[in-house]
């Protein structure tokens, strides 16, 4: 008779509808990562200074943006 603590139980798979929330929070976080390495401290931005551009230098380059 088999040890019923070894016995393997399948992971129940989400729906769609129990992903879309972490779906749209995970989007949104990438859409302001991406704003603040590609856009932040030119004709829009939101943080004075140079500290924004100063932290996310090298990922601009990685995403091909010049410095400005």
């Amino acid at each position: 008779m088999p040890d019923a603590a070894a016995a393997v139980h399948p992971l129940p798979i989400a729906s769609a509808r129990e992903l879309l929330p972490w779906a749209l929070l995970a989007g949104l976080l990438l859409v302001g990562q991406l704003y603040l390495a590609g856009v932040e401290q030119g004709a829009t931005s939101l943080l004075g200074g140079q500290l924004a551009h100063e932290y996310v230098h090298d990922a601009r380059h990685v995403l091909g943006l010049p410095c400005d």
